[in-house]
């Protein structure tokens, strides 16, 4: 009877197993910097891979070397929380390690499409965005060809999945002016000679449902805001969050630590948008806000290095490559 009912409980245990892979996985996030090994200056650009192989590129600025880039391979959806040209692309890196950590090589050109529309185009991924955005990106991918419906909108309080990940916006505070040279014609001339931009909304942060539970918050580019407690902590839980710490044009390192510490509350970190050269040889220099952050911050902080793939647990707690 005994050794029956050990028989069953092995069976049992063993089809929860292979019913809910996912459930017991992990989530990959590979950063795309521009310098393998390192966290520098204009890297913004990441891959989250569920479980279920949904693979999401977020904020592909101009360290993604453009649609070729041999980091990407297969692309669902691609986020993008504000046009400024170092979120949506307006141009970007030639190569893969051109230039220097402190001086990426980005004279390849990607407007009037942004990056986000170039790769988007030849992966035939969705661009996901709030606001007034989607119209932008739903006209350029028509006028190159491509599936309007490919620019999916999700405002405030909305989500929409993709694959199993369910994907919502969450507000941030920073500007999103669309670039005249995004518009060109001589519309686009008239609007840089007077200095003045587009409005196609607030821009927007993301909380980010996976397949294995875990919940993830990108910043985007703000400053503290109260949604951080009430929305982000409050209602969503995210245990892991990429927070920018760049300062000038969003929160600097001691902000960005009062967001973590006080507001979200995570099991931990990824440092991001941090406008400098932060490592060398894969190591946080000294005196950076890289390391101030780090210092501030009560939980573990992860540093992203280029082409190095991190795995979180549902909790938000790395599992390898941290």
């Amino acid at each position: 009877m005994k050794k029956t009912l050990m028989m069953l409980s092995v069976a049992f245990a063993l089809a929860a197993y292979s019913a809910g892979p996912a459930w017991a996985a992990n989530i990959k996030i590979t950063p795309l910097g521009g310098i393998t090994g390192e966290f520098c200056k204009l890297d913004r650009a990441m891959i989250f891979e569920d479980p279920d192989g949904t693979r999401i590129l977020y904020d592909p600025g101009r360290s993604v070397a453009g649609p070729g880039d041999p980091r990407l391979g297969k692309i669902d959806a691609i986020l993008v929380s504000h046009m400024h040209g170092d979120h949506a692309g307006n141009k970007h890196t030639k190569a893969v390690n051109a230039g220097a950590c402190g001086k990426p090589d980005t004279s390849v050109s990607a407007t009037p499409n942004t990056s986000a529309v170039n790769i988007a185009l030849a992966k035939n991924a969705k661009i996901i965005a709030g606001s007034e955005m989607p119209r932008f990106f739903a006209g350029k991918l028509k006028s190159l060809g491509g599936n309007p419906k490919n620019s999916v909108l999700i405002r405030f309080g909305a989500s929409k999945k993709v694959g199993g990940v369910k994907i919502t916006t969450v507000p941030a505070v920073h500007s999103n002016g669309l670039a005249p040279e995004y518009i060109g014609g001589e519309l686009g001339k008239s609007m840089k000679a007077a200095g003045i931009a587009g409005y196609v909304g607030p821009p927007t942060g993301f909380v980010l449902t996976f397949t294995n539970g875990l919940v993830l918050y990108l910043s985007g580019d703000t400053g503290i805001t109260a949604e951080q407690d009430t929305v982000v902590r409050g209602h969503y839980k995210a245990k892991l969050v990429v927070m920018n710490i760049g300062d000038t044009y969003t929160t600097g390192p001691m902000e960005a630590a009062y967001v973590i510490n006080d507001l979200v509350k995570p099991a931990s970190v990824i440092a991001s948008h941090a406008n400098e050269e932060a490592t060398k040889g894969g190591k946080v220099i000294a005196g950076t806000r890289t390391e101030t952050f780090m210092k501030a911050v009560k939980v573990p902080v992860h540093i992203p290095l280029s082409g190095r793939t991190m795995e979180f647990d549902s909790g938000g707690n790395c599992a390898s490559g941290c």
